[in-house]
C-alpha cells in the first residue's frame, strides 16, 4: 500500500503527460515556454484572481511576494509554529523575523485569539514592527480568513496565504490562493496538485504586487533580463513541469472529489476511537492528509506500531514545532511555551490519503488501527 499513490494517478494521465512532455521536448522552449504561461492562465482560472505565475517551488511561492513587501529584520511576520519549516524560513529569507503563533486544537490552523495577543505583544516590547501574518492551510484545510482579516485590517497586516497544502480547498465557492493579498501553493509530488519535481504559484489581484512578482521571479528584471532593477532569484518555473501540471489539472476536481470521498470513510469508521479532523459547512477541504490524534504519545507509538506490523504507511506531521527547531534558537522561544502546538505535535499521525484508494484499502488502513488499540 503507498501512502500516496502517484504510479496509479501517472496511468490515468500517462497518454497526455506524455503527450504534453514531448511537445516541450519538440519545441525545445524548455524555460518559461508556452505550457508555463498556458498553466498560469488555468490556475488564475481556477483559484478565482487575477494574477497567477508559477515558480520553481514552494518555497519560492512564499519567498518572493515576501521579497515583494521589503521586509526588514526589524518587521514581524506572524505565522503558526505547527507546520512545515518553509512557512517561517521564507520570512527569514526574506528579510524579516517570524514570530510564531499557535494553533487551533480542533482545526490544527493558525488561532486569531493567539494571533492578536502576540500583535500586540510585540507592539509593547516595542523592539519589532508588525507587517504581515501568514496564515497557513494546514493538511488542506482553509484557515478562519473572517478573523485573520478582521485582525489584519485592524493592525494594518498584509496577509499572505500559505496554500502549499490547500490549493483545491474552497469556501462558499471562494478558492483557496485567493483569501490574502497573495497566495502560495506547492508542486511538490506529494501535495494534492503536484508535479513530478519542484514547483509552485503565487496568486494575486493586486497589480503592483503583480509586478513585483514578475521582476523578482526572474533576478529582479527590469525591461529585459540585463536591465535588474532589483534583487531577485531564479525562480522560473520549467515548461516540461507546466506540462505535467497542466496534464494533472483536467483530472483535479475529480480527485478532490475522490478525496472526500476517502476523507468521509475514515472518518465514518474511526471517529468512534479517535480524534478525527473536521471541515466546516459550506467549506470543501483539498484533504493533503488525513490527520488523527491519538490521546498521548504512548497510544500514537502503539498505533504506528501496530500499522507498521500490518504494512499500513503512515507519517507525523509535525514532530517539532518550528519555534522548537535549532534553527530558530536565536529567536529565544527556548523558554516559551505554545501548547496547542507542543501538545499535537505529541500525538497527530496521518495515514493513507489519495484518490485512488479503494473500499479493500481503506478496510486495511481502519484495521490495523483498531487491531493496534
Amino acid at each position: 500500500m503507498q501512502f500516496i499513490d502517484l504510479k496509479t494517478q501517472f496511468e490515468r494521465i500517462e497518454e497526455d503527460v506524455i503527450t504534453r512532455v514531448n511537445a516541450v521536448l519538440r519545441s525545445q522552449r524548455y524555460i518559461m515556454g508556452p505550457e508555463v504561461q498556458k498553466l498560469e492562465e488555468q490556475l488564475a482560472d481556477f483559484a478565482g484572481t487575477k494574477h497567477a505565475f508559477t515558480c520553481a517551488s514552494g518555497t519560492d511561492a512564499l519567498v518572493i511576494p515576501l521579497m515583494a513587501y521589503e521586509l526588514a529584520e526589524s518587521d514581524a511576520v506572524f505565522v503558526p509554529s505547527f507546520t512545515f519549516f518553509a512557512s517561517a524560513e521564507s520570512i527569514t529569507l526574506a528579510g524579516g523575523t517570524p514570530i510564531f503563533v499557535d494553533i487551533d486544537e480542533s482545526t490544527f490552523n493558525i488561532d486569531p485569539v493567539h494571533l492578536e495577543n502576540e500583535i500586540e505583544r510585540v507592539l509593547g516590547e516595542g523592539k519589532l514592527k508588525p507587517r504581515g501574518v501568514m496564515p497557513v492551510d494546514l493538511f488542506g484545510r482553509l484557515a478562519d480568513y473572517d478573523a485573520i482579516w478582521r485582525i489584519a485590517d485592524k493592525y494594518d497586516l498584509f496577509v499572505i496565504e500559505d496554500a502549499c497544502q490547500g490549493f483545491g480547498a474552497s469556501l462558499s465557492g471562494k478558492r483557496a490562493c485567493s483569501f490574502g493579498n497573495v497566495g502560495a501553493t506547492s508542486f511538490f509530488p506529494a501535495k494534492p496538485l503536484g508535479c513530478y519535481g519542484d514547483g509552485g504559484a503565487i496568486f494575486t489581484d493586486d497589480d503592483e504586487l503583480a509586478s513585483l512578482i514578475m521582476s523578482i521571479r526572474v533576478h529582479g528584471q527590469g525591461v529585459d533580463k540585463y536591465d535588474n532593477v532589483r534583487i531577485g532569484v531564479n525562480g522560473r518555473f520549467d515548461a516540461i513541469q507546466a506540462a505535467i501540471v497542466l496534464a494533472k489539472l483536467q483530472v483535479f476536481e475529480d480527485e478532490l472529489i475522490r478525496r472526500a470521498q476517502v476523507a468521509q470513510y475514515y472518518t465514518e469508521h474511526l471517529s468512534d476511537i479517535l480524534r478525527t479532523p473536521t471541515v466546516p459547512e459550506q467549506s470543501v477541504s483539498a484533504w493533503a492528509q488525513y490527520t488523527l490524534v491519538a490521546e498521548d504519545a504512548e497510544q500514537r507509538t502503539k498505533i504506528l506500531s501496530g500499522m507498521k506490523e500490518k504494512g499500513v504507511p503512515s507519517a507525523v506531521y509535525y514532530p517539532v514545532p518550528i519555534h522548537r527547531s535549532t534553527a530558530y534558537r536565536n529567536l529565544g522561544y527556548e523558554d516559551v511555551s505554545l501548547p496547542v502546538s507542543e501538545a499535537l505535535a505529541s500525538k497527530v499521525f496521518s495515514i493513507p490519503m489519495h484518490p485512488y484508494l479503494n473500499e479493500k484499502d481503506m478496510d486495511k488502513v481502519v484495521d490495523a488501527i483498531k487491531g493496534s488499540l
